[in-house]
């Protein structure tokens, strides 16, 4: 049950980082295909420079996470994305300038957070259960904040505009810090 409970709990972790990934790389090409007139092949050159920025953030990460802590980390970047969603409305559909700028800061964001997103939980398993646990609750970690996010995005703009884009990234913030916090309180009965 234990081992249950550690798998749920693991795969709302990482929900920030995993619904920010794919609000930074597909959603805003169908974003902007659809509903500006900026022309997707350039806006694809932006994306490669902000995964440039993601990969040296992903660096980066890892010697934060092992000053302070992965789970600090975690919860750091999560309030980042939270602040990140409130601006998103704004960068996204702001023009040229604006939309570089969500790309930018958002691959910085999914770079810092997604280095250590997958391994946040893997100590809650035991040893023999380490592996196995990972990967089912990195892969329902997928599921539930990644998987459907572009057509979820894509649907909920057409309906009421960017500030769901910006409520849907806020939703996941909100359930990697509150994951983080049932966490920690799950490891602290353990000890």
């Amino acid at each position: 049950a234990n081992q249950g409970s550690a798998v749920l709990v693991g795969a709302f972790v990482p929900l920030a980082s995993f619904a920010l990934f794919h609000l930074v790389t597909i959603f805003p090409i169908s974003y902007i295909d659809i509903f500006s007139n900026r022309s997707p092949g350039e806006f694809l050159l932006t994306q490669l420079g902000g995964a440039a920025i993601c990969l040296v953030c992903i660096l980066l990460s890892g010697s934060i996470a092992d000053r302070i802590g992965r789970r600090t980390h975690l919860g750091i970047c999560a309030v980042a994305i939270a602040a990140f969603s409130v601006a998103t409305p704004f960068l996204l559909g702001g023009g040229t300038t604006a939309q570089t700028a969500f790309i930018m800061i958002g691959f910085a964001l999914l770079g810092l957070s997604h280095g250590q997103s997958a391994g946040a939980v893997a100590s809650n398993f035991a040893g023999r259960d380490r592996y196995t646990g990972s990967a089912l609750t990195t892969d329902l970690a997928w599921l539930i904040g990644a998987g459907f996010a572009p057509l979820v995005a894509l649907g909920a703009t057409s309906k009421f505009g960017l500030i769901a884009v910006g409520i849907y990234l806020l939703s996941g913030a909100v359930c990697t810090l509150i994951a983080l916090r049932v966490n920690r309180q799950m490891r602290l009965r353990a000890v």
